[in-house]
């Protein structure tokens, strides 16, 4: 999107005192255009239509763009191929009633294209939504042709992207050439209906990506990278209508989406603090994303190296191509399957000794047939047809079938559905001699023996070395004076991990890695090479936080286990460094979302509600139900970490305490975690127990539901803090 600050604004503004018609300043008539640099506005202020340049151009465009705030962002170009040269542009209602783009010479440079209108009957409007409507008449007719009909790059609420077979009309958005230069670019996104609709982007006409058919809520061959406000699609196969729109529940977010001039799907939320878009990109990036990267009965595994394979009972076509990364040739059967054989033996049964390899969490491939079938018919029914060479079953869609090549099948790490791959049974393992039987074996004895001992071998070796590592811990722990409580529990059963493999794993701690600074020391997202996403946190060497802290925490939280409690996988503990890993959260802590204007409002009040349950729930667990009694003492928004679904997780138990059986309160001289946040009497007299925790989930709890961070909310009138101001009431 263009980056300049445009000045239509105020030329409207001057315009609308010295011209009679700004009277109907969202509408265009025969009788009153609007010429460069003139433009008319929505009815609310939400959109303006009107002539634009980019920075580095002297082109001349006309288009809609946001009103009300200081960037330049273009939603809609109408003559985005055929630019004016200068400033003698005119948008007017052709004779025939057409709405057009005229230059200086009167030449057209866009039209609406609608034919049989009636001659100066029509009007253009333009409204809240951002839809320019041509209408057969003033007093808002029946509507001859919409600018939602024909987009550009950008794909606003309430927009219908979609395929209408029966009247011939497909609504496509069309990437831009660069981001100054909105001429039709490489990508085109559009919703195809195929056997079952999927969202398609293309590349020059080929495809490019798709998002695999839609079950009825989601797109089955995608896994999302964060939550999808309002999307819906319509499917009407008897009317064979497919479309894709959506609607915020939230009316006061401002965002929209874009295909961008490299084929990607963009998140644009404004962010007003910044003053600027703040892009994301909803759908997970990876390799394995491009339309049949690994070619026909090919894998794609962006977690492996190289990322192409062939499924099993399958071999390269090219094994020459396969070696220089060209996998486009896809894979071929090493063995026919038993029905082809009994097809041509002239057996009538056409079923043969088959059977199916089952692959958990699949991209299901291209063009699948649909059928109502239930699960456990699915198998029977691709059995009974010798082409049928895969099935998978979705609840939302029912059996799917495959009878040509397999192509664009990914490997997903989560989601994804259940692959059953048609082979003959002996790629299954199945129906050899009992003499290969017996040598086998007899073989797989020898070396599961051999192995074993091996692995008993290195398993003492490494319990030793653990052993040892362990030890110089505790030898730190009483040299430090920590108490006796954070030794007497064993903590040999928490893995320990190697720095190399952290380091790997984060890109040597890089800072485009980096999700966040605590009181500890920096936190990293890393991905292991099974591919599961970490969170790493390092101790610093500037940190207020010591041995002590790091500890405690894997003392507490190694040994609890509950799903409002974030998981520890492990630590490492090697010279200097210390560092503890857990599980990865992909939206982060609480307070990003509470105490940021511009996602706050994705928490609506269910959700909302469903973290201060889960909160409470970790609470009282901590407190109640775990084996060890832990009081937490820094319960705060930033300590609560929500996953890919925002289900809330307490982290960060290096100030936790662990409670005997018979222990309701203790003392400290140490006053550690948040102002704001502590009782009054651990405050102010180092007591603490269940009632510290309870008081700063109070705090917590009133953020949530207000929304207003405790310690910088001020009241105009008294000048108190959250806290104080909710007593006063």
């Amino acid at each position: 999107m263009g980056k300049t600050i445009s000045c239509s604004v105020l030329l409207t503004l001057i315009s609308c005192f010295s011209l009679q018609f700004c009277t109907a300043l969202d509408t265009i008539t025969p009788s009153k255009p609007i010429k460069d640099p003139e433009s008319i506005i929505s009815h609310s202020g939400v959109f303006r239509l009107g002539f634009f340049s980019f920075a580095n151009s002297s082109n001349r465009y006309v288009g809609i763009l946001y009103h009300q705030i200081p960037l330049q962002t273009v939603v809609w170009v109408a003559n985005r191929n055929k630019p004016l040269k200068d400033s003698s542009g005119i948008l007017n209602i052709s004779d025939d009633g057409k709405l057009v783009v005229l230059n200086g010479k009167a030449e057209i440079l866009w039209s609406s294209n609608v034919t049989n209108l009636v001659p100066n009957a029509t009007t253009a409007k333009l409204l809240d939504s951002g839809n320019l409507v041509l209408n057969n008449g003033e007093d808002g007719g029946s509507s001859l042709w919409e600018s939602f009909q024909d987009p550009s790059n950008a794909f606003i609420e309430t927009m219908e992207i979609g395929t209408y077979v029966e009247k011939g009309r497909k609504v496509e958005l069309k990437s831009w050439k660069s981001i100054d230069d909105p001429s039709d670019g490489n990508f085109s996104f559009a919703i195809e209906p195929f056997n079952i609709p999927e969202g398609i982007i293309r590349k020059n006409n080929q495809l490019y990506f798709r998002t695999g058919p839609w079950n009825g809520n989601i797109f089955i061959g995608v896994i999302l990278t964060g939550y999808l406000d309002g999307f819906y699609m319509a499917v009407d196969n008897q009317q064979q209508t497919y479309y894709l729109t959506y609607k915020f529940s939230n009316n006061s977010m401002l965002m929209y989406y874009e295909l961008n001039s490299q084929g990607k799907f963009v998140e644009r939320r404004w962010d007003a603090g910044k003053g600027d878009w703040v892009n994301s990109y909803p759908i997970l990036q990876t390799d394995c994303n491009d339309y049949g990267k690994c070619g026909p009965f090919g894998i794609c595994d962006s977690t492996k190296r190289p990322i192409c394979s062939c499924l099993k009972g399958f071999k390269p076509r090219n094994i020459e191509g396969w070696s220089k990364g060209n996998w486009s040739s896809g894979c071929l059967r090493t063995t026919p399957l038993q029905c082809q054989r009994d097809s041509n033996n002239g057996s009538e049964t056409g079923q043969g000794d088959d059977g199916f390899l089952r692959l958990k969490m699949m991209k299901v491939p291209a063009f699948p047939d649909r059928s109502s079938l239930i699960n456990r018919d699915c198998k029977d029914q691709c059995l009974k047809n010798c082409s049928c060479v895969a099935y998978a079953y979705d609840d939302g869609i029912g059996c799917m079938f495959w009878g040509g090549d397999l192509i664009d099948v990914q490997k997903f790490s989560s989601h994804g559905v259940d692959l059953y791959i048609r082979l003959p049974s002996s790629e299954l393992d199945k129906g050899k001699s009992n003499k290969v039987i017996v040598v086998t074996t007899a073989i797989a004895g020898i070396v599961i023996i051999t192995i074993s001992a091996l692995f008993l071998w290195c398993r003492m070796a490494k319990q030793r070395g653990r052993n040892k590592i362990w030890k110089q811990i505790k030898l730190q722990i009483y040299s430090e004076n920590v108490e006796e409580k954070l030794v007497g529990v064993e903590l040999q059963q928490l893995p320990l991990f190697n720095f190399e493999v952290l380091a790997t794993a984060t890109d040597n701690f890089h800072d485009t890695k980096k999700l966040g600074q605590g009181g500890f020391g920096p936190v990293y997202r890393g991905t292991l090479d099974d591919g599961k996403e970490i969170a790493v946190k390092r101790l610093s060497k500037a940190s207020g936080q010591g041995l002590e802290e790091f500890m405690n925490e894997v003392v507490v939280i190694s040994k609890l286990q509950h799903r409002n409690l974030v998981r520890l996988f492990g630590c490492c503990v090697e010279g200097e460094e210390k560092m503890l890993v857990y599980e990865y959260m992909p939206n982060k802590s609480l307070d990003a979302f509470l105490f940021d204007p511009s996602i706050q409002n994705v928490l609506d009040w269910r959700k909302r509600f469903n973290i201060i349950e889960g909160i409470s729930r970790g609470l009282l667990y901590l407190h109640r139900d775990s084996r060890l009694k832990i009081i937490h003492r820094d319960l705060k928004a930033s300590n609560i970490l929500l996953d890919e679904e925002l289900n809330p997780k307490i982290s960060d138990f290096g100030m936790a305490r662990i409670f005997g059986a018979n222990e309701n309160q203790a003392n400290t001289k140490r006053i550690v975690g948040t102002y704001g946040y502590m009782s009054p009497e651990y405050a102010m007299q180092g007591q603490f127990s269940e009632k510290s925790d309870v008081f700063s989930f109070g705090v917590l709890l009133l953020e949530i539901v207000s929304g207003k961070k405790h310690t910088s909310f001020y009241n105009n009138e008294y000048d108190l803090s959250l806290l104080g101001y909710i007593k006063n009431k």
